[in-house]
């Protein structure tokens, strides 16, 4: 599986991963902030994001995170800071039931470690088929469907820059792209158990005005990890490093020191 890797900066590795339908351009301001402090910033734009291949497999956020295990031993990363937003905290996840020793720090976005329930898995069926039935309608489908619980409603009625470039986002991503991991998020394991064997310091971040993964969510995650700290950042949504990078920037930097 190919994967394009911003590498940015030297020092102790970060590696952070994009949410859904986004890819690595989502993390470059807290990116910039780290590199600044020291530290060496790994972006990936997972597969079918970005600069990315999509693989011919069958849907499973294990098969992503393998390839990035071997990206970052080709690249001599033996143990690294590991931040996700949404998608890419399920994959930070997967990472961690693969290889626990790896990670260092782990910082969570917008995330959370349940299970899809069945209505959930449902609904990612639905927009994976609506998509693959009509691929030149992806994007449309996607400003209906996803658009509206990416962002907040602070973020929706004050920041059309913010939503204007989530929407570019939306209008990047194919409809095998969407079906594939649609369908690779509703067969993703419950993670509580999996956070409650980590000794890693934890981040918990999340927007005031999330819907996605709301507050009940973060205290689940928060209640099974042995040293987490939450941050609500108020005012935005989903997206809460896209919504308010500058916050969620100087909160990276402040954990890792």
């Amino acid at each position: 599986m190919t994967l394009h890797v911003q590498d940015l900066g030297s020092g102790p590795a970060v590696l952070l991963l994009h949410a859904f339908p986004c890819d690595g351009r989502m993390w470059r301001p807290q990116a910039d902030e780290l590199v600044a402090a020291g530290r060496r910033v790994l972006i990936p734009d997972l597969p079918g994001f970005g600069d990315s291949p999509l693989p011919d497999a069958v849907p499973d956020l294990g098969l992503v995170a393998s390839a990035l295990l071997d990206w970052l031993d080709d690249a001599g990363v033996a143990r690294c800071a590991i931040g996700g937003a949404s998608l890419g905290g399920y994959i930070a996840m997967a990472l961690m039931r693969a290889r626990p020793e790896l990670a260092t720090a782990l910082m969570f976005c917008g995330t959370k470690a349940t299970e899809d329930s069945a209505a959930a898995r449902e609904n990612r069926e639905r927009l994976a088929r609506a998509c693959l039935d009509a691929p030149d309608q992806t994007q449309r489908i996607l400003e209906e469907k996803v658009l509206p619980g990416l962002v907040g409603e602070t973020t929706r009625s004050t920041r059309p820059a913010v939503v204007e470039a989530v929407r570019g986002w939306l209008g990047g991503a194919s409809a095998d792209a969407v079906a594939w991991y649609q369908r690779a998020m509703a067969v993703r394991p419950d993670s509580l158990g999996t956070l409650a064997a980590t000794d890693a310091p934890a981040l918990v971040i999340f927007g005031a005005e999330d819907t996605l993964s709301p507050q009940p969510e973060q205290e689940l995650m928060l209640g099974r990890l042995r040293q987490g700290r939450e941050v609500r950042v108020p005012g935005v949504g989903h997206l809460v490093g896209v919504e308010a990078p500058a916050r969620v920037a100087a909160e990276l930097r402040g954990f890792l020191g």
